[in-house]
């Protein structure tokens, strides 16, 4: 199938002798100069809250990397004020390459020039399908910037950190987290909904959290594991099924100890 273009997504390419150190200081991934899949990457608030989320490639001595068009301007001027005066270029795509995906490989991304991408095909719900069924949650669709951990969207489990680099803006709390085992929020599959993003998850009578950005009824939701304690779990007073993502190590109803 052809390219399918995501317009939601804006473009940066990081390039000059620093670039790897400034990305190796600055966001969560381990991102390095040489040729490989994409590495899923966040930007946090020294909080240790994402505040712009994406991925990374590294192609003609650079890495490209995309993020919400919706978080684009803060991103760029946090970069730029983390590089003070490191030998790093940073281009700002928006106006000249298009990011997209091949529906056949949900992992797929695709970077192309505005006149490459004239040729893709319109967008669709066949990206955010492909992420909601493996319960992957994205900054803008399912949650908010500076709302959000990385182990809230499963970022630890799924490499989008990496926890031997050393330090990185919101490290401290991060590292804390997953030595400590604090993490109270995971992402779960949600289906059966008849209700717009950022509707309650309810549990008996209490709130557990909130559905992302549905797609065919199915999202992702960002919820308190300790509150499924065997309720009726219900948004907007209709009844859903909840299940946890394959790669999910953790279990509806238990607790993390107190931080």
């Amino acid at each position: 199938m052809p390219t399918t273009l995501r317009p939601s997504r804006a473009l940066f390419r990081f390039s000059g002798a620093d670039a790897q150190k400034l990305l190796f200081d600055v966001v969560t991934g381990r991102l390095v100069a040489e040729a490989g899949p994409p590495v899923w990457w966040a930007l946090l608030s020294p909080q240790g809250k994402i505040q712009a989320e994406g991925l990374s490639v590294y192609a003609d001595g650079a890495f490209w990397l995309d993020a919400d068009s919706g978080v684009a301007d803060a991103f760029l001027k946090r970069m730029k004020m983390y590089r003070l005066r490191a030998a790093v270029v940073i281009d700002d795509l928006r106006d000249t390459h298009r990011v997209g995906h091949d529906p056949d490989a949900p992992d797929s991304h695709i970077i192309g020039t505005v006149e490459e991408a004239a040729g893709w095909a319109a967008p669709d719900d066949s990206y955010a399908r492909s992420r909601i069924v493996r319960g992957v949650a994205e900054l803008g669709p399912d949650f908010s910037a500076d709302t959000t951990f990385p182990h809230d969207i499963g970022m630890d489990l799924l490499g989008g950190v990496d926890f031997k680099k050393g330090c990185y803006i919101g490290q401290e709390v991060v590292s804390r987290m997953q030595h400590r085992g604090t993490a109270r929020r995971r992402p779960v599959n949600v289906s059966g909904i008849d209700a717009p993003a950022g509707s309650a998850v309810t549990v008996g009578s209490r709130d557990a959290g909130i559905i992302g950005t549905p797609v065919d009824g199915k999202a992702v939701a960002i919820v308190r594991l300790d509150r499924f304690d065997g309720g009726e779990v219900t948004v907007a007073g209709r009844p859903v099924t909840i299940t946890l993502p394959s790669w999910a190590t953790y279990r509806l109803g238990e607790s993390a100890p107190a931080d």
